[in-house]
């Protein structure tokens, strides 16, 4: 009689942390930019900027004080194209999209039924919500690149295209004036990192996504009112928007970095704070969904 079979089942190998999330993060960022919200966001983006160079070529420039900043200049100076329409997104447009994509971060996948799969994986609630934050800060980053890559493509195909005159009134080549288009860049996706976070813990709080989304921009519109109310003035520094379109020092020679560092505190604060809300809520409570 032969001896009976032991079959050995070997354990699964687990992945490293860092492998783990990058792993993670990447399906995060395929999902989300496969999907056709996400892009039809990005081309609402896009047209501000051809919205706004169609109509400054067809009727020409306004004069010097009207209009949002930069407008008086797009017909000396292509470039300004993306600036102007950075200036016009922020406020309103910018803010809007990124409510959309981190309010649907945990919120969304509750709704589908997919959310008590995902901590199934040995991923762990904490590095989901790290995944997700990343994914909402890669579209913010995308989102405003969108604004000013369009922005300057149009100017250089409607506008002449040449050295930049600052704020301070010296003037450097385009190379460093596109330079200084993409810094701006960086610094109004860095303040919209702190709106993110707030989103990120907004999607934490319920199962209907719209519920996140709609709270995160009203959020966003409510600090910019009181931000507008002088009586109100000991707050404004405490406001996540306080410093959304303080990015003139950058068009200034030399630059003067004191407003995007006091920017990044800023936002960082926002993050930490409303990083830790969302960690502790989403550790504590019952995934049904």
């Amino acid at each position: 009689m032969s001896s009976p079979e032991v079959v050995v089942i070997a354990p699964t190998p687990q992945r490293s942390g860092g492998s783990g999330t990058l792993s993670l993060l990447g399906n995060e960022l395929a999902t989300q930019f496969r999907r056709w919200r996400t892009w039809a966001m990005l081309a609402a983006l896009a047209l501000i900027p051809i919205l706004l160079g169609v109509a400054i070529r067809l009727v020409g420039g306004s004069d010097p004080g009207r209009g949002p900043a930069f407008l008086d200049q797009i017909t000396n100076n292509g470039l300004f194209v993306a600036l102007a329409a950075l200036t016009v997104a922020i406020p309103l447009f910018l803010p809007l999209t990124i409510s959309v994509a981190a309010g649907d971060a945990i919120a969304g996948e509750a709704s589908h039924g997919t959310l008590r799969y995902l901590l199934i994986a040995p991923a762990g609630r904490v590095r989901l919500l790290l995944v997700k934050y990343l994914g909402a800060a890669v579209f913010c980053l995308a989102a405003t690149l969108t604004v000013v890559a369009v922005g300057t493509i149009v100017g250089a195909i409607l506008f002449p295209i040449g050295p930049v005159t600052l704020l301070s009134g010296a003037q450097v080549s385009v190379g460093e004036g596109m330079m200084r288009v993409l810094v701006i860049a960086a610094y109004v996706a860095v303040s919209m990192f702190g709106l993110a976070a707030i989103g990120l813990f907004l999607s934490t709080l319920t199962t209907v996504p719209i519920g996140a989304m709609a709270a995160t921009a009203i959020l966003a519109v409510t600090a910019q009112i009181i931000g507008a109310i002088p009586q109100l003035d000991a707050l404004h520094p405490w406001l996540f928007t306080d410093r959304w379109l303080d990015f003139g020092d950058l068009l200034r020679s030399p630059i003067v970095w004191d407003s995007f560092t006091a920017n990044a505190l800023l936002q960082g604060g926002y993050i930490l704070v409303f990083g830790a809300a969302a960690i502790f809520r989403f550790t504590t409570k019952d995934v049904l969904s």
